[in-house]
């Protein structure tokens, strides 16, 4: 095809303007990023010279946009001085070992960040709602975690915990897309489905998640990400906010978005509120 004859396709076809378009902005956003990615750089480059560790939790619902956020964050970074940890089912052997034990195999050491791609906080929520752990081991999990996080920061580990909350539409609309999309069936699962049929069950869970391990010292972030890259951003800048480094650039602006950035008790206040007009608020 040559350009005439791409310009005359493009004049008339409504699918391919929109996708056009659609790819025009999301590079406009894209460079919108770099000058906080080029922070995270100096952040790293400070993390690497003084041999502090950061430690980041990325929480949320499937389909939130935990993985592009991710993705974003170390677009940059130096590959070695960063690591991506996502881990599966524990083994026999980890079963018998203490709950937190193959998460620590996974810290960071001095001037490393560590990246945990759904963490411990399973326990808080996937696993009570589709029965993987039982109400004792819960339990255990929720009295024993804010004592454990305090005493990662009292030895010097940066710790930062960010959930992405997205709305049921939103992540079913994604889940389609999985569907129809070539390139993201591989994302859909079995568990997906579940996921949209037990919405209620996990929004009682992340609510007493919040309620039990949101703290002064180790608070929570939450981030609506119906919109990916006001998600991204604020992630970003979430990140930056939590680490005093050297040369920060001054001419950026790191304000999050008030309307997209919740920390824990704001956003157990909004979810009082959601499950009492419900009838579902436990009290």
């Amino acid at each position: 095809m040559d350009i005439q004859e791409f310009k005359e396709k493009f004049n008339n076809d409504e699918k391919l303007q929109r996708y056009v378009f659609r790819k025009y902005t999301e590079d406009i956003a894209e460079n919108s990023l770099r000058p906080y990615q080029i922070e995270l750089l100096r952040l790293q480059e400070f993390l690497e010279r003084t041999k502090k560790k950061l430690i980041i939790l990325v929480e949320g619902r499937d389909a939130s946009g935990k993985g592009g956020a991710i993705r974003r964050i170390t677009r940059y970074m130096n590959e070695k001085h960063y690591r991506i940890v996502a881990l599966g089912k524990p083994s026999d052997v980890q079963r018998t070992q203490w709950y937190f034990q193959r998460y620590i195999e996974q810290f960071p050491k001095g001037g490393e960040i560590v990246i945990f791609d759904r963490s411990w906080y399973n326990r808080a929520m996937v696993e009570p709602v589709f029965g993987f752990c039982t109400q004792d081991e819960y339990n255990t999990f929720i009295e024993s975690v804010s004592r454990f996080e305090e005493d990662l920061i009292n030895n010097d580990f940066y710790f930062i915990k960010i959930y992405f909350s997205v709305t049921k539409e939103e992540q079913n609309a994604r889940f389609q897309e999985r569907e129809t999309n070539p390139l993201k069936q591989w994302k859909l699962s079995e568990i997906d489905v579940q996921m949209q049929e037990r919405w209620d069950d996990f929004t009682i869970m992340k609510y007493e998640m919040l309620k039990n391990t949101h703290t002064l010292k180790s608070p929570w972030t939450v981030i609506r990400s119906n919109d990916k890259f006001k998600a991204r951003l604020n992630a970003i800048k979430t990140i930056l906010n939590s680490v005093d480094y050297e040369k920060k650039n001054i001419n950026l602006d790191y304000t999050v978005d008030p309307d997209i950035v919740h920390d824990g008790f704001a956003e157990i206040a909004i979810m009082e509120e959601d499950l009492k007009s419900q009838g579902k608020f436990l009290g």
